[in-house]
């Protein structure tokens, strides 16, 4: 069933595109689509903001020999002759000559390009389910980038409170309060945003720890890494 309250319909939409749906409540969202618009609608939005994950995965290149062994392992496929060597040996010694001229004009351009801008770093926030929850993206300007994938409704008189801890510190650093709509965007000052750098979220009283340490439990946590690395 396609639940009617519109955060259990936001989870339904979060949770089908994240992928951690059981295959029968696939079955029914893909069912309901056709004819739910709002659900349509959540899907989609939840697709542009988890859009920036993408980039955490490095992409890799199948084995080279994939498509030899996959064609061996089919039953009663026939099997190409053999081609002579020879008749590829003129040809690619030619592209090999053709592509040191282009590799030669292509180190000119390089020197005289711009140096590219360092990669992103991200993060996804991991429940102690290890559940996603929070997607963090840092500039260049040394802005930390927060977004709710599953927001939640605080109890009263709680809120929630950024950490950061680069590599090395022995106690981490406050960041601020996450306002209870999910979304933030904050400078991280002196604290420079760096590949390996720990980030938590913690459950605090309304104006935040009064010890400028976490008080309450972690909540969320996660670590910086060059999007798209290995």
């Amino acid at each position: 069933m396609i639940p009617t309250d519109p955060q259990d319909r936001d989870i339904l939409a979060a949770e089908y595109v994240l992928g951690t749906l059981d295959a029968r409540a696939v079955a029914e969202v893909e069912a309901a689509l056709p004819g739910d618009t709002g659900l349509r609608a959540a899907i989609r939005e939840w697709e542009v903001r988890l859009a920036p994950l993408l980039a955490l995965a490095a992409p890799e290149s199948p084995p080279p020999d994939l498509w030899d062994r996959i064609e061996a392992a089919l039953p009663g496929a026939p099997r190409p002759a053999p081609v002579p060597r020879r008749r590829w040996l003129d040809p690619w010694r030619g592209w090999a000559i053709g592509a040191s001229a282009v590799a030669a004009g292509l180190a000119a351009l390089l020197v005289t390009r711009p140096v590219p801008e360092p990669p992103r770093l991200m993060t996804v926030l991991l429940t102690q389910r290890d559940q996603p929850a929070w997607v963090v993206e840092a500039n260049a300007a040394g802005q930390l980038r927060l977004a709710s994938l599953n927001p939640r409704r605080l109890e009263e008189g709680r809120a929630m409170q950024l950490w950061g801890l680069p590599p090395g510190a022995t106690a981490p650093t406050s960041l601020g309060l996450i306002p209870p709509e999910g979304q933030l965007t904050v400078s991280t000052g002196g604290l420079r945003p760096e590949p390996g750098m720990l980030i938590e979220i913690s459950l605090e009283p309304p104006g935040g720890s009064p010890t400028g340490r976490p008080t309450g439990p972690i909540l969320f946590i996660g670590r910086l890494t060059a999007a798209g690395a290995s």
